[in-house]
């Protein structure tokens, strides 16, 4: 999972093809009213679901793919 301070690039955003390929970094985490975590970050204006979307985390070299 993702922590505060991670950078990430979205792979895919559902409904949102704009989204894809940027960067940012995770600025907080919360969960949704449906228990679904979600994190919002220096991406834009969306917050990302990993439960929906896919992320690559890109901290110091490391890469994990997320879903």
């Amino acid at each position: 999972m993702c922590k505060v301070g991670d950078t990430i690039k979205i792979i895919d955003m559902q409904g949102e093809p704009d989204y894809a390929g940027r960067t940012g970094i995770i600025q907080s985490i919360s969960v949704d009213p449906w228990g679904d975590e979600c994190y919002r970050g220096t991406w834009g204006g969306l917050s990302i679901y990993p439960s929906k979307d896919r992320i690559e985390v890109i901290n110091n070299d490391i890469k994990r793919i997320i879903k």
